[in-house]
């Protein structure tokens, strides 16, 4: 039996599908979501509110900004920000943080939260 090439390619290809991540969020959309994190954060080197600015997130250490008071929790936290670290903390900061003073119930939407993620990404 003669296979055509086209499943003979599909079946090559299929384990580097597996492997591959999930496709990235939008940026804009998420730019368009951090309006809600803006209430508090902005997106401007060295310009904290009432939560620490966010630009440079991505590759930095919880805690770090400096001018900014965390809390005894959030210094504990002890975490690198990457996309995973700030999945499961946007999902839900109380949980993750648990004494966190971040009020923000968080991000449920999947894709909302990765739209954010990609956002912040671009934030250097």
């Amino acid at each position: 039996m003669r296979l055509p090439i086209s499943y003979l390619s599909l079946g090559f290809l299929l384990p580097f599908f597996a492997i591959c991540p999930a496709a990235a969020g939008d940026v804009e959309a998420g730019k368009a979501d951090f309006k809600k994190c803006a209430l508090c954060h902005t997106a401007e080197a060295g310009k904290n509110k009432i939560g620490p600015s966010l630009f440079g997130i991505v590759g930095r250490k919880s805690a770090s900004v400096e001018n900014f008071s965390y809390s005894e929790a959030m210094k504990k936290f002890d975490h690198t920000w990457d996309a995973q670290t700030l999945d499961t903390y946007l999902a839900d900061p109380r949980a993750a943080v648990p004494g966190t003073k971040m009020i923000f119930p968080g991000i449920k939407d999947e894709k909302e939260r990765q739209d954010v993620i990609a956002y912040l990404e671009t934030l250097k």
